[in-house]
């Protein structure tokens, strides 16, 4: 039986992600402060609706930074893994909140259908002009960062919402200029609550996967078991397991029978080699034993095309 430590691989986001997590942290706080101003004076709700999108984002990058820092904490005491899982808790309390703030946004978009207030659309436009280009310089960022990473990866989609979001905001506010059409406010508004649905129902899936301990979306535990039992010394495989520790850590467990007089240290390190090389799995473990009798009796009743019936 072998077992990689989880100490002897890195994962997860290094320095330079952490520090790209900060500056985007301080554009966007900069910029809500702005935003929430000139929100209430407009009486915009598509960006006040916005701006708590844009609340959401800074509170996601703040978990990040802090659920980062905890994933890089050494194993210690009963916790053999350390907190590499902090990051997946924080990608699903991310996806929740986007899904708690679309539904309040949605109740306060029926208000506005209902009894449209005036909008101040010049000012709507310039708010939106500037946001896009805050979200801009953050997801550019972002998009240079290690999106392996899940929590990585929440931040980015929080983001690109938003910066979708803006773009329908700024179209809000020139149809507002331009025709008077004050309910398009509470449409954009709308828009940025399906982008938030969405991007919320996408964290918690993937975070949901990783915590049911699911394989990951790109390994496939039946191929990895067909390509393992089709090594020349295997002659069985079983209690195969793929799942997921935290995002970009696959793992791998099984107990593997081979021929009797075949050396099992040889053949499990060849195999360990293979899952690395053909399926980028580092962290396995794999019991190599030799095949009690009945195995070996059921693979005689496979014919060998290689040898002469007599």
């Amino acid at each position: 039986m072998h077992d990689h430590g989880p100490a002897s691989h890195s994962h997860g986001a290094g320095a330079d992600d952490q520090g790209r997590l900060v500056a985007a942290l301080c554009l966007i706080a900069a910029f809500i402060a702005a935003e929430v101003v000139v929100a209430v004076l407009a009486r915009s709700l598509a960006l006040l609706s916005d701006a708590a999108h844009m609340l959401t984002d800074v509170a996601a990058l703040g978990v990040s930074l802090i659920a980062l820092r905890l994933a890089q904490r050494p194993p210690k005491g009963g916790l053999t893994f350390g907190l590499k899982r902090a990051e997946v808790l924080a990608a699903l309390i991310s996806g929740a909140t986007l899904l708690v703030l679309a539904a309040v946004l949605v109740f306060e978009a029926i208000l506005r259908f209902a009894s449209p207030l005036p909008v101040q659309g010049a000012a709507v436009i310039a708010i939106a002009v500037v946001g896009i280009g805050v979200n801009l310089a953050v997801t550019y960022q972002l998009s240079r960062a290690s999106r392996r990473s899940l929590n990585i990866e929440a931040s980015f989609r929080h983001i690109l919402t938003d910066l979708y979001a803006l773009i329908g905001t700024l179209i809000a506010g020139i149809v507002i200029v331009t025709t008077g059409f004050e309910r398009a406010d509470a449409i954009a508004s709308v828009v940025v609550v399906g982008l938030m649905v969405y991007a919320g129902v996408r964290l918690l899936g993937k975070a949901g996967r990783v915590l049911l301990e699911a394989s990951p979306a790109d390994l496939d535990p039946e191929v990895i078991g067909v390509a393992l039992a089709a090594h020349p010394h295997v002659v069985n495989v079983h209690d195969l397991h793929v799942w997921e520790l935290t995002s970009g850590f696959p793992s791998l467990s099984a107990h593997v029978l081979v021929h009797p007089k075949d050396d099992c240290h040889a053949i499990r390190l060849d195999l360990e080699r293979f899952l690395e090389e053909r399926f980028h799995v580092e962290h396995t473990t794999l019991q190599v034993d030799h095949a009690p009798a009945e195995f070996l009796r059921v693979e005689r009743l496979v014919p060998d095309p290689g040898r002469t019936p007599g």
